[in-house]
């Protein structure tokens, strides 16, 4: 049966970006598997509620410590978007950095092995290129956070900034390697429409600044996109 102009896989489907993402492709024409912890009693209808949701999404329960629990959502689709990463804000740095490689890793894995996904996108954080001590006026390709920076000076949330990172040089490394299509999309602190039941963190961290409130950041170091999703 053909599936309009595609099947994707969105991983972490109950998370800001991911969730809208998947409202927009869901109106687009295409049909949509995507991930979620298992979670007895998770409510779920803000995804399954969308126009076109009872005919064109899926919804697969995974868990990035164990990555083969991807393979029944990713299998027969052209394209993942993996933005599930684990965040434990109390978790060790090593445990932590861990847990977001391999699990990335891991979807990579199961992606190459389906034969039938042509890219994947990977939501990277914008903590990958900022932390060098250096005054630099742009950023490309070639520029990357000093991890020893990261760990001499332990930027809030640091654990978060170190896996972040490692895993995002992980997945290209991968795709280098394997001949498997990756591409990084390295984000700022994210604002924007939301539709998930919960204000997303980086809302939360982001409106007392806008209201002249956040009194612990300078200007110059907060990175801040309104993204919002066209057809």
């Amino acid at each position: 049966m053909a599936e309009g102009k595609g099947r994707i896989c969105v991983t972490g489907g109950t998370g800001f970006i991911a969730s809208m993402m998947i409202k927009r492709l869901l109106s687009n024409g295409f049909y949509v598997n995507t991930t979620t912890r298992s979670a007895p009693g998770k409510d779920l209808s803000f995804l399954t509620n969308l126009p076109d949701a009872s005919k064109k999404l899926r919804i697969f329960n995974a868990d990035l410590n164990n990555p083969e629990s991807f393979c029944p959502a990713i299998e027969g689709c052209k394209w993942v978007f993996h933005t599930a990463t684990p965040v434990d804000l109390e978790e060790e740095v090593e445990t932590m950095s861990k847990r977001t490689v391999d699990g990335a890793l891991g979807v990579l894995k199961v992606s190459l092995n389906s034969k039938t996904v042509k890219k994947v996108v990977f939501t990277a954080s914008c903590t990958d290129v900022i932390y060098s001590g250096e005054e630099v006026d742009e950023l490309d390709e070639s520029y990357w956070s000093d991890i020893d920076f990261i760990y001499n000076t332990k930027p809030t949330n640091w654990p978060y900034s170190v896996s972040q990172l490692l895993a995002e040089k992980a997945v290209l490394e991968f795709g280098e390697k394997h001949g498997l299509d990756v591409v990084t999309l390295v984000l700022p602190l994210v604002i924007g429409p939301f539709i998930c039941p919960r204000l997303p963190l980086s809302i939360q961290m982001a409106l007392p600044w806008l209201f002249g409130k956040f009194c612990n950041v300078s200007h110059s170091s907060l990175y801040l996109t309104s993204i919002e999703f066209f057809d």
